[in-house]
């Protein structure tokens, strides 16, 4: 294994140089487009054109994609089509966003269970392995280990490793890889290394996964010291945070939510990155600050509808950066609204909302009007019942009643 990276490395060295050097401060990410779906949908493509391709089957995903998005009139969804630039599934603007990223700097490698020709258990490494070669796209045995560990050691020669977990879940037998190495070998070694990997991959509850293949692990990896956490929701920031991630010098994991491949957006042709430590606005408001990532957006914005037909002007900011949080925007949001309302799918004891709230109560509590209110999923193994499943996680309704709570 050691002479695999030594080919790796030694083909890298002919494209290193200080240019590839990044720092995420310096770059700004344009606000995200809005997209649609129609109603009466089960698995479904959302496309940026308000469309959605349909499997007649499974109930299931009516209730759990197209119920979560907020819809568009005709006139903007026919404009979007005739704009500029391309439109991806959210899995293939991480394929493209990685591809990219490899023909640009030499360094940089793929490994994990099935990434190579099979192309990942969500397609996102899908034609790397034909293009790059089984040296920069490395099949693992089973061992989250072993192989984050090698990854990891990877980092330090000089190499920029994506390790790909099949189900974030998995990555818990990798835990004191990342923990005890990944996070803290800057430190440790006295700045002689840096950790310039990525660790990805999906997470989050999905669609009737059982409760080992339903984990949301930003609240295990939040307290790590050393390590970046970042969440895509978009098509667009999902390109630009894996390629912004992959030129950190830090450590990064990119959490993606499994029911979000699917959704479909138009990309710009131009290279683009996204900052990874800032939140974007979704929606400007005046009323209430509502913070939430990754599928949660979507539950807000279908809640949101709702709100502004009952006379609520709700703010919606995608915090997208999970460690460390965008407290600028943060703050000015909540200068602004004076009420705070927080929605996840991360667990309510020890989770990211559970961060906030200490964030902003230690930062802008003078500017709070009302008590900052968080709605999380239940501290209980996600069911594989659909019915039950769906009771454990946040729903449109209980962010409309939580938001009328607040406002009055």
């Amino acid at each position: 294994m050691a002479a695999i990276f030594q080919g790796v490395g030694a083909a890298a060295a002919l494209s290193s140089s200080p240019s590839n050097s990044f720092d995420s401060k310096k770059f700004v990410s344009s606000p995200c487009r809005p997209f649609s779906v129609r109603k009466g949908a089960s698995f479904a493509v959302v496309r940026s054109d308000g469309r959605v391709n349909l499997n007649p089957k499974g109930r299931r995903a009516q209730q759990l994609i197209s119920n979560a998005v907020a819809t568009k009139s005709d006139s903007a969804a026919a404009s979007s089509s005739s704009k500029p630039g391309h439109e991806l599934l959210l899995f293939e603007a991480l394929q493209e966003g990685l591809e990219e990223e490899m023909e640009r700097d030499l360094r940089v490698c793929v490994m994990g269970e099935d990434v190579g020709h099979y192309g990942g258990s969500y397609k996102v490494t899908k034609g790397l392995a034909k293009k790059f070669g089984d040296l920069r796209v490395l099949d693992t045995p089973i061992a989250e280990n072993s192989f984050s560990g090698m990854g990891i050691g990877a980092a330090m020669t000089g190499l920029r490793p994506v390790v790909e977990g099949m189900n974030m879940g998995f990555l818990l037998l990798a835990f004191n890889q990342i923990s005890n190495n990944c996070g803290m070998l800057h430190y440790t070694s006295g700045g002689q290394f840096t950790i310039p990997i990525v660790i990805r991959g999906p997470g989050g509850v999905g669609r009737q996964l059982g409760a080992e293949h339903s984990q949301r692990l930003e609240s295990y990896f939040q307290s790590i010291p050393g390590i970046q956490m970042v969440a895509c929701s978009t098509p667009y920031n999902a390109k630009g945070l894996m390629k912004a991630a992959i030129r950190s010098e830090n450590p990064v994991i990119l959490f993606e939510h499994v029911l979000l491949y699917n959704l479909k957006e138009r990309i710009p042709d131009e290279d683009y990155i996204c900052n990874l430590e800032e939140a974007e606005m979704v929606r400007p408001g005046e009323h209430v600050t509502i913070l939430t990532y990754s599928r949660m957006r979507y539950h807000v914005m279908q809640a949101a509808k709702t709100l502004v037909n009952k006379g609520y002007d709700p703010e919606v900011i995608d915090i997208r950066s999970l460690k460390p949080f965008d407290l600028y925007t943060i703050g000015n949001s909540v200068k602004k609204t004076h009420r705070v309302l927080i929605v996840e799918e991360c667990m309510r004891t020890g989770g990211i909302g559970a961060s906030l709230i200490a964030a902003i109560t230690e930062n802008f509590n003078d500017y709070l009007d009302a008590p900052i209110m968080c709605l999380s999923s239940q501290d209980v193994p996600t069911p594989y019942a659909g019915t039950l499943e769906e009771v454990t996680v946040v729903q449109p309704a209980q962010i409309v009643t939580a938001v009328e709570q607040l406002c009055q």
